[in-house]
C-alpha cells in the first residue's frame, strides 16, 4: 500500500510530537520555570522564539493539551482581523459565563502585520486573550514594541546531537540501528528533531549504508566522534598559533563542511585568543568572543563570514603565551605552598576586623602620584607573568618595568 493513500498516515515527526511535559526533550534551563508554570495553570502571554524543530509547537500542544484555559490556534499566515475578531467575541463570552480565558496560539506571528499585531493589544492587556506566538524570526525587529511589551520572549535553542538522539532512540520502537548512523542523522540534523525524524522515517534499516543513499554526499570523511576531529580541531589551533591564515581558513572549512557544531568552533577561536595571543593584542579577545555570539545568533550559513574574520585577525595577531605561563605557574604554587593573605591586604568591612590588624598600613594606590605606589601584595613574591616584546605587551612591559623593576 502507498503511504500517501493512507487517509490516516501521519508523518514520523509528528506522531512522536510530545504530548505532555515529561516526554519533552532539550530546553532545560527554560522548561524548570516554564514547565511549573504549565503545571500550576499559571500561563502568561508569551513568544517562542527559534530555529525550527525546537519545541515551539510542541510545547504549544503541551499547553492545549495541559491547560484548563479555552485553547485556539491559528496561522499567521493564512488569518486575518475577520478571524481575531471572532475569537475575541468567544473568548469574550467564555470568560463572561465562565471565568475561563481562551489562549491563542498563533503560529508565524512575525507574519501578522502592525494593525493585526494592535487589534491584540487591549485582549491580551484585560486577559480576555493570553498570546502564545512562535515565530523563527527575531520578535525584537518582527513585533510591535506595543506588544512586546506585553510578553514575556521565550528563546529556544538548537537541540544537542545528544538530545536529537535521545528523540531518534524513542523513535525506533525497538527497532535495531546502528549506533553511527544514529550520530550521522543526530548531528547533520544541525538541531532540528523534525528534519532528523524525517531522515529516520526513510531508512528501513539504520545503517550507514542506507543512510549514505538518502544524504549521499552531506556524509563526509570529517567524523566528530573520531580521530580525524580532533586531528582537524588541533590542526585548526596550531595553524592560528602559528600565523599561518590561509591554512586556519582551511581546517575551518574543514570543520564546518563536516556539521561540527558552531559552539565547538567558536570555543576555541576564544581560547586560542586568550591563550596564544594574549596582550600583544588584547583586542583579539573581544573580537572573538563577539564572533562566538554573532554567529550563534545569526546561525549558518552567515556564521562561517564572521568565523573567518576571527580567524584571520587571530592568525595575524603579534603572539603571546605569557598570561597563560603564569595562571599555570600560580596554580602549582598555590596546591604546593600557603596562600596566606598579607594582613594590610586583608578586608575591613566585617565588625572585628580592626582588632585583627586587618588593613593597617595599606597604601590606597590613587592617594600618589601616576595612582600607583609601592607595596607588598604577596608574603612570598614572585615573578609569575613575564610580559613579552610583541605587539602591545611591549607596552605593559614597560609600564610593570618601570613601577616593579621585574625582568
Amino acid at each position: 500500500m502507498n503511504l500517501f493513500d493512507d487517509a490516516d498516515y501521519q508523518p514520523l515527526a509528528e506522531r512522536m510530537r510530545p504530548q505532555g511535559l515529561t516526554d519533552f526533550v532539550g530546553q532545560e534551563k527554560i522548561m524548570s520555570i516554564l514547565g511549573k508554570m504549565i503545571k500550576e495553570n499559571r500561563i502568561p502571554s508569551m513568544i517562542f522564539y527559534g530555529a525550527p524543530g525546537t519545541g515551539k509547537t510542541t510545547l504549544a500542544k503541551i499547553i492545549a493539551n495541559t491547560t484548563q484555559n479555552n485553547f485556539v490556534k491559528v496561522n499567521a499566515a493564512l488569518s486575518g482581523i475577520k478571524d481575531l475578531r471572532e475569537i475575541v467575541k468567544q473568548a469574550t463570552e467564555l470568560k463572561k459565563l465562565y471565568g475561563r480565558s481562551t489562549i491563542l496560539f498563533i503560529d508565524e506571528i512575525h507574519r501578522f502585520n502592525k494593525s493585526q499585531q494592535d487589534f491584540l493589544l487591549p485582549y491580551v492587556e484585560d486577559g480576555r486573550l493570553i498570546l502564545i506566538g512562535a515565530t523563527t524570526e527575531n520578535p525584537f525587529f518582527e513585533v510591535n514594541p506595543a506588544l512586546l511589551s506585553r510578553v514575556k520572549i521565550i528563546r529556544l535553542n538548537k537541540l544537542t546531537a545528544a538530545e536529537i538522539k535521545k528523540i531518534l532512540q524513542r523513535a525506533l520502537f525497538g527497532k535495531q540501528a546502528e549506533e553511527s548512523a544514529l550520530d550521522i542523522i543526530s548531528d547533520s540534523a544541525d538541531g532540528d528533531a523534525r528534519v532528523a525524524l524525517n531522515i529516520l522515517e526513510q531508512l528501513e534499516n539504520v545503517t550507514i549504508e542506507n543512510l549514505r543513499e538518502i544524504l549521499g554526499d552531506k556524509i563526509r570523511r570529517y567524523d566528530k566522534g573520531g580521530d580525524n576531529h580532533y586531528d582537524t580541531a588541533s590542526a585548526f589551533i596550531k595553524s592560528m598559533r602559528g600565523s599561518d591564515a590561509d591554512a586556519a581558513i582551511f581546517y575551518l572549512a574543514k570543520m564546518i563542511d563536516g556539521g561540527e557544531d558552531l559552539n565547538f568552533i567558536a570555543r576555541r577561536i576564544v581560547i586560542c585568543a586568550a591563550e596564544d595571543v594574549g596582550n600583544a593584542d588584547p583586542q583579539a579577545l573581544i573580537l572573538a568572543n563577539a564572533a562566538a555570539q554573532a554567529a550563534q545568533f545569526v546561525g549558518l550559513p552567515e556564521a562561517r563570514i564572521i568565523l573567518a574574520q576571527a580567524v584571520t585577525y587571530i592568525a595575524g595577531a603579534p603572539k603571546s603565551n605569557a598570561a597563560y605561563l603564569a595562571i599555570d605557574e600560580a596554580l602549582a604554587d598555590i596546591k604546593n605552598n600557603s596562600s596566606e593573605i598579607p594582613k594590610h591586604l586583608r578586608d575591613t568591612h566585617y565588625k572585628g576586623a580592626k582588632f585583627f590588624g586587618n588593613g593597617e598600613g595599606y597604601k590606597y594606590p590613587h592617594d600618589f602620584p601616576e595612582h600607583f605606589i609601592q607595596q607588598q601584595y604577596m608574603l612570598n613574591p614572585k615573578n609569575y607573568y613575564k610580559p613579552t616584546e610583541n605587539g602591545y605587551e611591549a607596552e605593559i612591559k614597560k609600564a610593570l618595568q618601570r613601577r616593579w623593576k621585574v625582568d
